[in-house]
């Protein structure tokens, strides 16, 4: 009889690429357009996605407001360094693959009709590392601001100096000390904005020194990695060590905001801390 037994044959449904994606925290598999219409914020867990400097401005920003300065500054190769490409070459994917000239995008800016001096690292460029470019933009926007009286902000994510640029990446992280040391000799706050990850020299220096320090839920911040330290003082870390939550717990930052509600709590901070400055 089983002759006559009709067989069915499994059909093979294609799924387009890049439909969803996976959460990298709760691991779920996530349609990708309905993390996209949310901030690209996972809707099962809240886990905050890494984002585009260029979607950063658009998210924050008051729109057409944008007007970029220093963005014909590019990095060179002082030392003509090379691992396992040559620098220059990694310069020129990151530049192809993020369609950005450098880790750093600066300008001045309205954000609920408040004019301010805004600066935003993009990871993707070459982790945001702080090469003499980096250092540079953050410092000519830190003098517009103190110049034009304005408020700054900073949206940072960053692995830290840019080592192929030797102690030149490593003279920025005192060059962008000395410039927010300068610009806090007036009455304008510098709002310094920490995302997953923000690290190294970035830490250690402007990232840091906010007049009011945010971070967005679960941002790894420190200096050094949490692996790196556990290999060093030889001792198991606390749970969730050097997320924003912990930092906030322990009087690191000021406040840890949703994505959602980060440009309300910012023209909130703007208006408590300027006035009616507005445009």
């Amino acid at each position: 009889m089983a002759w006559f037994k009709k067989t069915t044959i499994p059909r093979k449904v294609k799924v387009p690429e890049g439909l969803w994606v996976k959460c990298e925290t709760c691991k779920e598999i996530v349609y990708r357009r309905e993390v996209e219409k949310n901030l690209k914020v996972c809707p099962k867990c809240n886990y905050h996605f890494r984002i585009s400097a260029k979607e950063r401005i658009q998210l924050l920003v008051d729109e057409n407001s944008f007007n970029e300065i220093g963005d014909n500054l590019l990095s060179e190769d002082p030392l003509n360094f090379k691992d396992q490409i040559p620098y220059k070459e990694r310069l020129k994917e990151s530049r192809k693959k993020t369609n950005i000239k450098e880790a750093a995008i600066a300008g001045s800016a309205l954000i609920g009709e408040y004019p301010v001096v805004f600066v935003v690292l993009d990871f993707a460029f070459m982790g945001g590392s702080m090469g003499s470019v980096v250092g540079e933009k953050f410092t000519i926007a830190t003098e517009k601001a103190l110049e034009e009286d304005l408020p700054l902000i900073a949206v940072i994510s960053s692995g830290g100096a840019r080592m192929q640029e030797g102690t030149l990446s490593l003279m920025q992280m005192a060059k962008t000390s000395a410039a927010i040391a300068k610009f806090k000799k007036n009455n304008m706050p510098y709002i310094s904005i920490l995302t997953d990850p923000t690290f190294g020299g970035v830490t250690a220096s402007f990232a840091m020194l906010g007049d009011i320090i945010i971070a967005e839920p679960k941002s790894l911040i420190g200096f050094a990695g949490p692996r790196v330290i556990e290999q060093t003082i030889k001792q198991q870390l606390p749970e969730d060590f050097q997320r924003a939550e912990f930092l906030l717990a322990h009087g690191m930052i000021d406040i840890v905001v949703n994505r959602k509600e980060l440009k309300q709590t910012i023209i909130k901070l703007l208006s408590l801390t300027v006035g009616d400055k507005k445009f």
